[in-house]
């Protein structure tokens, strides 16, 4: 299951606070700040979709993310390769590091990293 875009903002949000509360949440929103409404709206369909809970103070309701920012982004990863590039990583490297103009620092540090799983993998 996906978040919508604004979902994912809020998302983006929660997972910096860790827990907050509806007030906290609204915030960290940059002016013009979306209504109360609009954030109650949306925690409500990310909590039907599961990736939030929260729990109960009195009224307050303390909300927390259910799914972690690498998880999430693992799969938006893995659906990206399958259906962008016949489910070939290979491919998917090839065009990162073609079409995204790095630099040559950057191309080393990516080769480091693909140095270090090699090695791992060999053991």
């Amino acid at each position: 299951m996906q978040l919508s875009n604004t979902e994912e903002q809020l998302m983006e949000h929660l997972w910096k606070l860790e827990r907050a509360f509806m007030k906290d949440l609204l915030e960290v929103y940059p002016e013009p700040k979306p209504a109360t409404t609009t954030i109650a709206t949306l925690l409500k369909r990310m909590i039907d979709k599961k990736f939030i809970a929260y729990n109960l103070y009195g009224n307050s309701r303390e909300y927390y993310p259910l799914v972690k920012k690498s998880d999430y982004f693992s799969k938006h990863v893995h659906g990206l390769i399958k259906n962008f590039f016949n489910n070939s990583v290979s491919q998917f490297a090839s065009f990162f590091t073609t079409a995204t103009d790095l630099s040559e620092k950057e191309l080393e540090e990516l080769k480091k990293i693909i140095d270090v799983e090699l090695k791992k993998k060999k053991k």
